[in-house]
C-alpha cells in the first residue's frame, strides 16, 4: 500500500527500519516504506521532489538542516523532522495539527495534536520548540507571499 501525506496525516514514524507508523485523525497504519520514502513519495504526489522542496525551504528560511518541507504548496501542507530527515528515528510532524506539546523528560517531548491524540517523539522539547518556530516561519512567509 502507498501512503501520501494529507491533511489527515498527524506524524509518520520509524516502526522499523523498514515500516513506517502512520498516524491520522482516526486511523493507524504500518505501511512498508520508511518515513523518508513516504516523504519523497508526498512531495512526488504533489507535483514536485523532495530535494526541491527541501532547497526551496532551505531558500525561504536561510537554514541548512532539518528545514520543514511544503509536501503540498495551494494550502501549506507542511511537515517537519524530528532529527536528520534521512536518520532512522526521524518522525515527521503535522504543522498545522499540533495543538500543544510539552517535555516528558530530558529527551522526549509528547505532542499532542487537535483532536486530542497524542504521540511521544525521541526528541527534546527545545528542539520540537525549534522545529514547529521554523516551520511556522515558513507557513508565515509563504502565506505572506501568496497574497501579493
Amino acid at each position: 500500500m502507498k501512503y501520501e501525506i494529507n491533511y489527515g496525516t498527524l506524524a509518520v514514524m520509524p516502526n522499523s527500519r523498514e515500516n513506517s507508523l502512520i498516524y491520522e485523525d482516526e486511523n493507524r497504519y504500518i505501511i512498508e516504506e520508511t518515513p523518508f520514502k513516504i516523504m519523497e513519495d508526498s512531495c512526488k504526489y504533489f507535483g514536485s521532489t523532495y530535494k526541491g522542496r527541501k532547497e526551496s525551504a532551505k531558500s525561504i528560511l536561510g537554514a541548512e538542516y532539518k528545514v520543514p518541507i511544503i509536501v503540498e504548496d495551494s494550502n501549506n501542507l507542511i511537515v517537519f523532522p524530528t532529527t536528520s530527515p534521512e536518520s532512522d528515528d526521524c518522525v515527521w510532524v503535522s504543522l498545522n495539527r499540533i495543538k500543544n506539546f510539552e517535555a516528558i523528560d530530558a529527551n522526549n517531548t509528547k505532542i499532542t495534536f487537535d483532536n486530542e491524540k497524542e504521540i511521544i517523539v525521541p526528541a527534546t522539547f527545545r528542539s520540537i520548540q525549534n522545529q514547529i518556530s521554523r516551520a511556522t516561519r515558513l507557513d508565515y512567509i509563504l502565506r505572506k507571499r501568496k497574497k501579493i
